[in-house]
């Protein structure tokens, strides 16, 4: 008998044969898609149920070709064949929802996070595991996700956010397409991962 309760086919679509997608077929993704994949990855957690996340879809050419002046070379075609990229980033004023998102402990939002270099560094940790979630989120919906973090970090947050937001990476999404996967590089064994104390 596994270990895992989760059906083995599922285990393979989220982990074992889900890889980074370096092509897509031009197949859309759809809105109801994203806010599928949103309404599933929202229940994972993070710290005081903060959820800083904030995630902008570039979908048009202009946006496109606007996103694709910041990325690295290398990847600046991969936004232009993507059916879909998003912009995965740090709410750094998150604490303004936490009389909503944390009932119990309203006050949190004035005596844990009054501080915006404390919220700062809690918005990263939280909205990072928050976008791994998403990617996990965008393998269930049986499509793949392309992360990127080649690109000018400043370029792409005065573009396209504000100063209350970190951008964290762009993640093309869509249908895998010829040769849009790598082959499998190794992973680190068990026992040089986990120590018991």
């Amino acid at each position: 008998m596994s270990s895992i309760t989760l059906h083995p086919a599922a285990q393979d679509l989220l982990f074992r044969e889900a890889r980074t997608a370096h092509t897509f077929t031009s197949e859309p993704v759809t809105e109801e898609q994203v806010q599928a994949i949103y309404d599933l990855v929202k229940y994972a957690p993070t710290a005081y149920n903060q959820s800083p996340l904030r995630i902008a879809l570039v979908r048009s050419a202009e946006a496109r070709e606007r996103l694709a002046q910041h990325m690295d070379e290398g990847n600046r075609p991969k936004i232009s064949a993507a059916p879909l990229v998003a912009i995965l980033a740090a709410d750094n004023e998150f604490h303004e929802e936490l009389p909503a998102l944390l009932p119990h402990f309203p006050q949190a939002k004035d005596v844990v996070f009054a501080d915006r270099p404390v919220r700062e560094e809690s918005a990263l940790l939280n909205a990072t595991l928050q976008a791994a979630y998403f990617i996990l989120g965008v393998r269930a919906a049986g499509l793949a996700a392309g992360p990127m973090t080649g690109f000018d970090f400043p370029g792409v947050q005065k573009e396209f956010l504000d100063d209350d937001h970190t951008p964290l990476m762009v993640v093309n999404i869509g249908r895998p397409g010829a040769a849009a996967w790598h082959a499998r590089s190794p992973r680190l064994a068990y026992d040089e991962v986990v120590t018991t104390v």
